[in-house]
């Protein structure tokens, strides 16, 4: 199926809005449980959840509660560690620095976790409304706001989380008693950040269809250019070269390199294969090896890999499983996370030396599309380990820890797997019907392309 048209034109604010009504409204919600509840219920469904600590209580002022944890796709290689219900709308961005976990959500509040039990430690508040981008860097941090905004930020994970505004781009100029509209501001919702370590440069992509780039050591916009025909959805770069990737609702993929003697930059490649939207983007980087992905919204995942001799990105297919929009991805390591409209979040990871990528797990514990996606690397002794956080148009965000076996343990379970036919069965039954929403599904018949 193809959901290009539903995100053709409209933009995704307006329908995360109806949605995040629809689920207020709607009487098929699931009643809040208590956290023994929960506990008894993943106790009798999981029993390798029975060693894991569920997430205390959040404090009087969190406008967070433990919300329901529905049954998980049988799999040995991950659980849900935490799972929060808001009550104060959705999440737009997640971002994992230092220990630390930062959610933007439609509140003016950007709350601060801790990793990996998510315990609260505070938040930073901004006078300008909904959160809609989250980018950290060491002690700094960026967030975009409804007034097409950056605010800087400088954080502290010691005993007491601290934080303090450092400076708003683009500045107010002191020059003007009156105030006026600064031409470096972006005229939309900024929908992306990318920073590149080396330069001190910051990358915002906009629905206004520009990319301006800002030189944090002293708080100037050194570029801006017209980036595509319609919303930048995404923008990433690689650290070790500069080069810069931005995605867009035209349906492309574009590569940019900058010009140092002028600070501008050039367009060097358009990757584009079909006319839908283009939602994410990631980029995996090995010692030998570069490849780009990009989420579209006919559910596919397609890929690209650096020559070396060259530097061309070389169309090396695209993963298919996804059956509607795929909206978030994040790449560590050999793997690569995918969100999508379809509720669930797939773990894909490429075989070493070549293009096969296979998807290891499905989890689909949300009940509404998934918005958006961090990641972050979790060694324990051989075995190599990933903490996701997630956040739905279901108002929840969740924790997953994910287990990556060595093959000798891999090949055991699914062995173990083969001789169960309960886990067969419930494959099946997740294949054949999905944990969608009530709200959603009507939502989703209601549109132009299921007619």
């Amino acid at each position: 199926m193809h959901a290009m048209e539903f995100y053709g034109k409209r933009s995704l604010s307006s329908y995360m809005d109806d949605e995040r009504k629809a689920i207020n409204q709607s009487p098929n919600r699931a009643p809040l449980r208590t956290h023994q509840q929960i506990s008894e219920q993943d106790l009798h469904l999981s029993p390798t959840r029975s060693m894991m600590t569920l997430m205390p209580p959040p404090s009087p002022e969190s406008p967070w509660t433990l919300s329901p944890l529905h049954t998980p796709s049988p799999s040995l290689l991950y659980h849900c560690i935490a799972s929060l219900h808001r009550h104060e709308g959705n999440i737009y961005s997640i971002a994992v620095s230092r220990g630390l976990v930062f959610t933007g959500s439609e509140s003016s509040r950007v709350r601060v976790w801790r990793q990996p039990d998510c315990i609260e430690r505070g938040y930073l508040k901004a006078s300008s409304g909904e959160v809609r981008a989250i980018l950290g860097y060491g002690n700094m941090l960026f967030t975009t706001h409804r007034d097409n905004k950056i605010r800087m930020w400088n954080v502290t994970n010691s005993d007491s989380f601290r934080s303090k505004k450092v400076s708003t781009l683009p500045r107010r100029s002191s020059l003007f008693i009156f105030p006026r509209a600064s031409p470096q501001k972006h005229k939309d919702c900024i929908s992306c950040m990318a920073y590149y370590h080396a330069e001190g440069l910051l990358y915002t992509g906009s629905w206004d269809r520009t990319v301006k780039a800002w030189r944090v050591s002293d708080k100037q916009c050194v570029d801006s250019f017209v980036a595509h025909e319609d919303n930048v959805n995404a923008i990433v770069v690689n650290q070790e070269d500069g080069c810069l990737f931005t995605c867009s609702s035209d349906g492309s993929v574009k590569v940019w390199r900058r010009l140092y003697v002028e600070s501008s930059h050039t367009l060097t490649m358009t990757l584009k294969f079909q006319p839908s939207p283009v939602n994410a983007l990631a980029l995996s980087l090995s010692l030998n090896t570069c490849f780009l992905y990009s989420g579209s919204s006919d559910g596919f995942i397609n890929f690209w890999e650096k020559e070396k001799m060259s530097g061309r990105f070389n169309h090396g297919g695209f993963l298919q499983g996804h059956r509607f929009a795929v909206l978030c991805l994040v790449a560590v390591e050999k793997l690569v996370f995918s969100g999508s409209e379809d509720t669930t979040i797939r773990v894909w990871r490429r075989e070493e030396g070549s293009c096969y990528h296979e998807c290891l797990a499905v989890l689909d514990g949300h009940r509404g599309p998934v918005r958006c996606l961090a990641a972050c690397l979790e060694m324990e002794k051989v075995v190599m380990g990933f903490l996701v956080y997630s956040a739905s148009l279901d108002q929840t965000f969740k924790v997953w820890r994910i287990r990556v076996l060595p093959d000798d343990q891999k090949k055991m379970c699914l062995d173990e797997s083969n001789r169960s036919d309960s886990l067969k069965a419930k494959i099946m039954e997740y294949e054949m019907s999905p944990v969608l929403s009530p709200s959603w599904v009507a939502k989703k018949l209601q549109s132009s392309h299921f007619q």
